[in-house]
C-alpha cells in the first residue's frame, strides 16, 4: 500500500460515475429547501391559533407543491397544504390532515395544539447555496449520484481507474476456447480474477497463456508492463520451471517482497517498475483469489483514491472447530448464517488450494492467526465479507 500511487483524475458523465472516487470537493449552488415547506399534507396554521383546541379556522386557500401562496394568513386562518409545498406568509406550524376534521369546504376543525416549526422543513435543511456537500475521496454511491444531481452536476472530476492486465502462465493450461484435452488443466485463474477486478467496476484485458519458455514469457511480461497493474498467475513458486520472478527482475521490476506467511498464497510476490505494479499470484485457484483479495484488492481501490480499500470485517461464532498449526495466518472459507447469537461461521468443506468450489459457496473468509493452535467451537472470530459494497478504512482483526 505505500508503494502503490494515486492515479490522476479524469472528467466522466454523472451516468458513468458510479463506483468512482470524486477528485474534487462539490459545492451546493442554491438553498435546498429554497424556502420553508411544509413536511406533511395538512394546514399551515398560526400556532398561537391552536393554544386552546379543539379550534375551528377559515381555510382561505389551496397550496400545491411547486405552487406558490398568495394569501398572508391571518388570525383564525389557515391553508390547505400538500407536502413540499411553501408555507405561507403569517403560519408558523403546519398541523397534519390526521388531526384535522373538516367542518365545510372552507373551515376546518383543529383538534390538537402545536409548537412554532412543527413539521416544517426551513428553508437550507438540506444545503446552503455555496457549501461543500461532497467531500474529495468520496466513493460514489447510489446516495451520492442522487446529491450530485441535486446540485446539477451533469459531469464530475473522478480519479482514474487502473489499467489492469491478466495473464497466466503455464505449459499444463488449457485456454478457455482451446480444444479439450484430459491431461490440461482448465485456465480458470484468468476468468477468475478477471471477474475480481469487474467486481470493482474496472475492465481489465486478458493477455492469455504464457507458456514454460523463457523467450515466450518475457514478450508477455513486457507487454503486460504497459498497463498500471499485471497480475500474473503461476510460475513464481521455487520450481525449475518458474521463470516469473527472474524475468521481471531482468525487465526491470524491483520485487518488493516475495512469499507471505498465509494459507493459501504462500508464494505470491509484488513488484515495482517505473510505471507499473506486478502481482505475482499463486497458480492454484484458490490461493490466486484469497491473494486477489488481500493485496490487489486494497492497492487498486487505494490507486482509485479510495479511503477505504478493505474488505469490511464482522465478528462472528464459529460454529465447528477448526484445526490450526502456528506459523502462518490462515483464511479459511466460510458460509455465514444468521442466527439469534449473531452470524455464524461454518466452513464450507475441504479447503485444498486447488478446488475452486471451497471459494464459489464462501460468503466470506475466517482469519486464523499466524499464533493460533486452532479455534474451539462456539468461539469469536473475525471474517473478512466477500460480498456487497462495505469497506473500512484497515485490514481488521487480529492478523
Amino acid at each position: 500500500m505505500e508503494s502503490v500511487k494515486l492515479l490522476g483524475s479524469e472528467t466522466v458523465r454523472l451516468d458513468r460515475s458510479l463506483g468512482r472516487v470524486l477528485a474534487e470537493d462539490i459545492h451546493s449552488n442554491r438553498d435546498q429547501p429554497p424556502y420553508d415547506v411544509s413536511a406533511m399534507d395538512g394546514f399551515a396554521i398560526r400556532s398561537a391559533d391552536v393554544a386552546k383546541v379543539p379550534a375551528v379556522l377559515e381555510v382561505v386557500e389551496d397550496i400545491k407543491a411547486g405552487g406558490m401562496p398568495s394569501w398572508t394568513v391571518q388570525a383564525g386562518q389557515c391553508a390547505r397544504i400538500m407536502t413540499g409545498a411553501p408555507v405561507p406568509q403569517g403560519a408558523d406550524a403546519v398541523i397534519r390532515v390526521e388531526d384535522t376534521h373538516a367542518v365545510s369546504d372552507l373551515r376546518v376543525r383543529i383538534d390538537c395544539s402545536v409548537k412554532a416549526g412543527n413539521d416544517i422543513r426551513p428553508r437550507g435543511e438540506s444545503m446552503r447555496d455555496g457549501e461543500v456537500v461532497l467531500r474529495r475521496g468520496t466513493e460514489i454511491t447510489p446516495g451520492v449520484i442522487g446529491m450530485l444531481a441535486m446540485v446539477k452536476r451533469a459531469n464530475v472530476l473522478v480519479y482514474r481507474q487502473p489499467r489492469v492486465a491478466i495473464l497466466s502462465t503455464g505449459d499444463e493450461l488449457e485456454g478457455l476456447n482451446e480444444p479439450f484435452d484430459a491431461g490440461k488443466i482448465p485456465d480458470s485463474n484468468s476468468h477468475a480474477l478477471m471477474a475480481q477486478v469487474q467486481a470493482l467496476g474496472i475492465e481489465p484485458v486478458l493477455l492469455g497463456i504464457a507458456r514454460d519458455d523463457p523467450d515466450e514469457l518475457r514478450r508477455y511480461l513486457q507487454q503486460g508492463l504497459q498497463f498500471d497493474v499485471l497480475l500474473v498467475s503461476g510460475g513464481t513458486s521455487v520450481g525449475v520451471h518458474d521463470y516469473v520472478r527472474p524475468t521481471l527482475e531482468a525487465l526491470g521490476v524491483q520485487m518488493m517482497f516475495w512469499r507471505v506467511a498465509m494459507k493459501p498464497g504462500h508464494p505470491v510476490a509484488f513488484g515495482i517498475a517505473a510505471d507499473a505494479c506486478v502481482f505475482g499470484l499463486p497458480g492454484n485457484p484458490v490461493s490466486s483469489m484469497v491473494c486477489f483479495e488481500q493485496f490487489v484488492l486494497p492497492a487498486l481501490r487505494g490507486m482509485m483514491g479510495n479511503p477505504r480499500p478493505y474488505r469490511r470485517t464482522i465478528e462472528a461464532t464459529l460454529g465447528r472447530e477448526v484445526g490450526h498449526r502456528p506459523g502462518r495466518t490462515e483464511f479459511i472459507r466460510v458460509t455465514l448464517d444468521r442466527q439469534e447469537c449473531g452470524y455464524v461461521a461454518v466452513s464450507t468443506g475441504a479447503q485444498g488450494s486447488g478446488m475452486p468450489s471451497s471459494m464459489a459457496s464462501a460468503d466470506g473468509l475466517l482469519v486464523v492467526p499466524s499464533g493460533s493452535d486452532g479455534v474451539a467451537a462456539n468461539s469469536k472470530v473475525t471474517v473478512q465479507l466477500l460480498d456487497g459494497t462495505a469497506y473500512q478504512e484497515e485490514a481488521g482483526g487480529e492478523w
